[in-house]
């Protein structure tokens, strides 16, 4: 009797073992997608994080989901990832958000715009804040699901051709520079330009501008700005935390299975994580290096921050006063800019103010 409902039972599970397999192999389809960056390959830290992302999905699914790379100017140019994307070009892209600034403003908001929040500040309002909530709501008015998967902390404020000593010295200043910041760069009278990682050199050496901004000393080191120019600036008032994106088609999104929408938010959430680690362990080595060798290293002084802090507060009036979705986005920042400010002030800034000093006097 026993022996009976034992074998009742294993044929009971056989069948429903031969039912499970075919729909778990369903849920798992082949699929194969390609991926466009606004960066170059030299750029291990940008670059390196759409190379992260394409080895966790590929890995965590047997290799059933595979997701080929493709570095700026291959498919597409740098700086139409979003374009390439929202029309299906490519069902993902590894970019920037300030780039687009020219179909809306609002983007710049979802990736850096200046004195704006820092990058753990950055991550606190989208995966705790308002944030993802909001970007997804302007994002789908694209056709694109936007991600967290990269931040390149604050950043430098560029290199220069010649010192900069005071807001009048930006005047007629030709400067590369990406994003919203070059609303607050005009104001003072410099003449921004946004040209792609990969031809900032050219035209800076041939004098096309006079400066650069691009991230920090392990990039900026790369793309051999020291060579041309002789003077680095900070802090990057422009970019307190540059938030990087993965965009994906937002049909293709919505097609994906359950579980490959979770393998791809998990692996696009540990690439948020790795590329500032990278920065941060990199970026030291780096600005050694090129002190050593000859880069004159100076500080904006507290009355260009002040008349940039003025000029940006005057450009964000200006958009709110006529882009709903610019005020909207903007306001919320702004609340929980001031109550991330308090908690720093009390804890983050206190205890590394001190640990500065002290590292001075040892």
């Amino acid at each position: 009797m026993k022996r009976r409902k034992f074998l009742a039972a294993l044929g009971t599970g056989a069948a429903v073992a031969a039912i499970a397999k075919p729909a778990i192999a369903q849920s798992m389809p082949e699929l194969k997608w390609r991926m466009t960056a606004s960066w170059p390959k030299s750029l291990d830290t940008l670059f390196g994080a759409c190379i992260t992302v394409a080895k966790y999905v590929s890995e965590a699914t047997d290799n059933k989901f595979q997701i080929q790379t493709f570095a700026g100017g291959e498919i597409v140019p740098p700086l139409q990832a979003l374009d390439a994307v929202q029309n299906g070009t490519v069902e993902m892209g590894h970019t920037a958000m300030y780039y687009y600034i020219g179909k809306d403003p609002t983007w710049a908001l979802f990736c850096a715009h200046p004195f704006g929040l820092n990058a753990r500040q950055q991550n606190a309002w989208f995966y705790d804040g308002e944030g993802q909530k909001l970007i997804d709501e302007f994002a789908a008015t694209y056709n694109c699901k936007a991600l967290l998967a990269g931040n390149t902390g604050t950043q430098m404020g560029g290199w220069f051709r010649r010192e900069v000593k005071t807001v009048d010295d930006f005047k007629g200043l030709k400067f590369r520079i990406g994003g919203w910041a070059g609303k607050t760069i005009a104001k003072l009278g410099g003449v921004p330009q946004l040209i792609g990682g990969a031809d900032i050199y050219p035209a800076l050496e041939k004098g096309v501008i006079d400066a650069a901004e691009w991230v920090g000393p392990y990039d900026d080191e790369k793309l051999g700005f020291y060579k041309v120019a002789k003077f680095y600036y900070y802090p990057g008032w422009w970019e307190g935390g540059t938030t990087n994106h993965m965009l994906i088609n937002l049909a293709k999104w919505n097609e994906l299975p359950k579980a490959y929408k979770a393998i791809l938010e998990a692996a696009c959430g540990y690439a948020n994580v790795e590329e500032q680690a990278r920065y941060d362990a990199r970026n030291p080595q780096a600005l050694k290096r090129l002190v050593a060798g000859g880069t004159q290293l100076r500080p904006f002084s507290q009355a260009i921050m002040e008349a940039s802090l003025k000029a940006s507060n005057e450009v964000n009036a200006e958009e709110s006063a006529k882009n709903p979705n610019y005020k909207k986005v903007l306001a919320s920042i702004d609340v929980f800019k001031n109550d991330e400010n308090l908690w720093w002030q009390v804890a983050e800034y206190s205890f590394e103010s001190f640990m500065i000093r002290s590292r001075t006097k040892g």
